[in-house]
């Protein structure tokens, strides 16, 4: 399923939430778009609180640069484009403790680096 992240300094970047990946959790994010909260930035990771409430799904501890993961603890949606101070070396993409993945963004996910904290940002239906 496509989806759109949306952000001022970013304007739109498309990407896909895969239901192959985790589909309780894919189906869940799904029906609760559009989100829309305020950036928080954790190293190369941007990550935003959701009202979606699910548990682990396959979850993974290093993930790949452009990853869509959720964040059962904070209950978060978190796009992955670097590394972050979890992070045992400089290619290494860890998040603060397991995630699902649920997708990827499509394109550079480097242009994720321009949103900062406090930002507006929303996932929306593409």
């Amino acid at each position: 399923m496509e989806i759109v992240v949306r952000s001022p300094r970013v304007g739109e970047v498309r990407a896909l939430l895969e239901e192959d990946r985790a589909p309780k959790t894919v189906a869940a994010l799904y029906q609760a778009l559009p989100l829309k909260a305020q950036a928080s930035r954790w190293g190369k990771e941007i990550y935003f609180a959701t009202p979606v409430a699910v548990e682990l799904e396959k979850g993974v501890e290093v993930v790949e640069k452009g990853a869509i993961g959720y964040w059962p603890p904070g209950r978060a949606l978190c796009l992955f484009f670097g590394p972050t101070p979890a992070s045992r070396h400089p290619g290494e993409i860890r998040p603060a403790s397991p995630v699902t993945v649920v997708g990827r963004i499509l394109g550079d996910p480097d242009v994720l680096d321009r949103v900062r904290d406090g930002d507006p940002i929303e996932i929306l239906p593409a």
